[in-house]
């Protein structure tokens, strides 16, 4: 298994959609969410993402076609 930490950036339109929750589910990923903040007009997410690491290309690949901004995180994740 490869654990990879991301920061997830949401456009205003998918702030209350379930884009992570369906690509973990469809790509077999372990999500543990590390820091988050939501606003009316965005919404910001650390995660590490957990799982094979073609599951890990292939999940962060449909965030990042849903729209989502995806930014590896180096270092601490929690700072």
């Amino acid at each position: 298994m490869a654990k990879k930490a991301v920061k997830l950036t949401f456009p205003q339109t998918l702030i209350t959609e379930p884009v992570t929750f369906r690509m973990a589910k469809r790509f077999d990923i372990l999500p543990n969410i590390r820091r988050a903040r939501v606003t009316e007009t965005a919404g910001e997410m650390v995660l590490e993402l957990e799982g094979t690491e073609e599951n890990l290309q292939r999940g962060i690949q449909y965030l990042e076609e849903q729209g989502v901004q995806v930014t590896a995180v180096e270092g601490d994740i929690l700072e």
